[in-house]
């Protein structure tokens, strides 16, 4: 297996509680497999968990323009 499905394996084997960017890193990759609901609920995750208001703003950009397809 290659590519995003293998990337998604492997960040599935990951714990890092409460740290934004493991599940802003899934989101990107459950949308690369066009999982876009997936992709949005990990979007979302990770914007409540960032302390940073300028990344709260992208990821919720990315979120955003992941449901308005």
């Amino acid at each position: 297996m290659h590519g995003p499905a293998a990337a998604l394996e492997i960040t599935d084997g990951i714990r890092l509680d409460g740290y934004y960017l493991l599940p802003a890193i899934r989101a990107d990759l459950l949308a690369r497999l066009g999982r876009t609901a997936d992709a949005a609920a990990e979007y979302a995750a990770a914007a409540h968990l960032t302390q940073s208001s300028a990344q709260r703003r992208f990821l919720e950009g990315r979120r955003a323009r992941l449901t308005s397809r």
